[in-house]
């Protein structure tokens, strides 16, 4: 998932990236006005982190101008004091949460979790159906009655997916909200994430639509049924030319 940071504080800046991506969140980091407008404006992202103490004030200005654009992206603001008509303001502003520093990064990343649950619509933190469904906050899947931890990149994969069931992703897509826009990707790590990811749980988990992109199996039981009745399949299909070259 692809979060941008706009903060220019370097006694917190840095232990918030590095929690950021450590949490499997592909991160942006601008520090000025500029960079911000422009990366809001070119890129997508699932949240944004904004410290308001950004220089000569712009923080709250750039808050708002989002919100003008019609930007709808989830917004957590960093405020400096604990205010209560400074939270307010922020909050009618267009904000989505404000908190206050010092803070604590596992408090950022589970109001960015709630966030994200909040614009999907979710009202818990797991996603999917009775088949397979993923823990946004343990970063966990479930398939089957079998619960198993994913990595950073393979929960990335699996929350896009199962995002938006059934939606067939291209790599692009796929690999802007696994690794972000600013980093160089080998051209078949992608290729080579998917492999694992159906090696590691079957090859009915995601479909690929050739020339396309990937998708998550509409129906994982109809999808792992099928793909135990294959092999059969395929022996029944050999065993009437063998047949038939006994009889020539």
């Amino acid at each position: 998932m692809r979060v941008l940071l706009i903060a220019d504080d370097p006694q917190c800046d840095e232990v918030l990236y590095h929690g950021l991506t450590d949490a499997g969140y592909a991160v942006d980091w601008v520090r000025d006005m500029s960079d911000a407008s422009t990366a809001i404006d070119a890129s997508w992202y699932e949240a944004i982190v904004l410290d308001l103490a950004l220089p000569h004030g712009i923080g709250l200005d750039l808050l708002d101008a989002s919100r003008q654009s019609g930007n709808s992206v989830p917004i957590v603001s960093l405020i400096s004091c604990r205010d209560p008509e400074t939270c307010a303001r922020i909050l009618d502003v267009g904000a989505d949460h404000c908190i206050v520093k010092p803070f604590e990064v596992r408090e950022v990343l589970a109001r960015i979790r709630a966030v994200l649950r909040r614009q999907a619509g979710y009202g818990a933190a797991r996603i999917g159906d009775e088949h397979i469904s993923l823990d946004l906050d343990s970063r966990t899947l479930w398939r089957h009655g079998v619960v198993s931890d994913l990595s950073a990149r393979e929960f990335a994969l699996m929350h896009a997916l199962l995002e938006r069931p059934g939606m067939i992703l291209s790599r692009a897509q796929l690999e802007e909200r696994i690794y972000g826009g600013d980093k160089e990707v080998e051209s078949n790590a992608l290729d080579v994430l998917i492999h694992a990811m159906r090696k590691r749980f079957g090859r009915s988990l995601i479909d690929n639509v050739r020339g396309i992109g990937w998708t998550l199996a509409r129906s994982q039981a109809a999808a792992d049924k099928r793909e135990e009745v294959q092999p059969v399949r395929a022996r029944q299909s050999r065993a009437p030319r063998a047949e038939c070259a006994l009889e020539a």
